[in-house]
């Protein structure tokens, strides 16, 4: 059975104090609800990384993620930060290819692929963001393109690795708009991915793999785009920085 999961990406918010208060509500309310079918994945910037990491503590199917991780194994590379070094403060998940990283960093598939590597080397499981702009759905090549993104980045991997790849549909026209895929359009790239993924390494693989939906989930959209069959969770933007909001979508199955 597919993992279910619902990542929060603090991107570039939160001060030391507010992401103390916002980790302990999560967590708290994470065990006073006895949520016990989903796993949730805390993803904040790195300097968070440890004191997260101290709350979240033993809390059974509760994470530690990173939002980026290098390309190199370790070296002369001033500000940036390794997989072996998120290992070490006990990083279990890595964002990698998230649209803003593709656009403001300008990260390419090549570039991925061995961030990719680097994750899966150190025993980590890398959360591969791929989704496609207003321009590219409004021109109708949204499939093409976003299938490329998997197979220039990941389609290199074995079986077994890529088996360990937790996959996030963004719909970039959806992220900070105030819009959102349907939970229909949602479903229908889900299904896209999953089919592309069994062209290459077989339906049983396929099933294997969780492809959370990026595109602006929040409390009250949760519910209907994690009724759909291919859509395993969420990778989640503002709402993940609102501690109710954040159950609430993890409740939302």
């Amino acid at each position: 059975m597919r993992k279910k999961i619902i990542a929060g990406n603090w991107k570039m918010n939160m001060t030391f104090d507010e992401g103390q208060k916002l980790t302990s509500e999560i967590v708290n309310m994470f065990k006073d609800e006895n949520i016990t079918d989903v796993q949730l994945v805390l993803n904040p910037p790195f300097p968070h990384l440890h004191p997260v990491k101290k709350l979240i503590g033993d809390t059974k199917n509760v994470f530690l993620g990173a939002q980026n991780c290098s390309d190199k194994e370790s070296g002369a590379y001033t500000g940036e930060v390794s997989a072996k070094i998120l290992a070490s403060f006990g990083v279990t998940h890595v964002i990698l290819g998230h649209s803003e990283r593709r656009e403001y960093f300008k990260e390419d598939n090549s570039l991925l692929t061995e961030k990719v590597k680097q994750v899966l080397a150190n025993g980590l499981t890398p959360i591969f963001c791929c989704g496609e702009s207003l321009e590219i759905r409004e021109a109708g090549t949204h499939e093409p393109n976003v299938k490329f993104q998997l197979t220039d980045s990941l389609f290199g991997l074995t079986a077994e690795e890529i088996a360990k790849v937790v996959i996030a549909y963004e719909p970039i026209w959806a992220i900070g708009t105030g819009k959102t895929a349907s939970s229909d359009e949602a479903q229908q790239m889900h299904q896209t991915l999953r089919k592309h993924i069994a062209s290459k390494y077989g339906q049983e693989v396929a099933d294997s793999i969780s492809i959370l939906y990026g595109g602006s989930m929040n409390a009250g959209n949760a519910a209907d785009l994690l009724s759909k069959p291919d859509v395993d969770g969420g990778l989640i933007g503002g709402a993940s920085l609102k501690s109710r909001d954040f159950i609430t979508i993890a409740k939302s199955y």
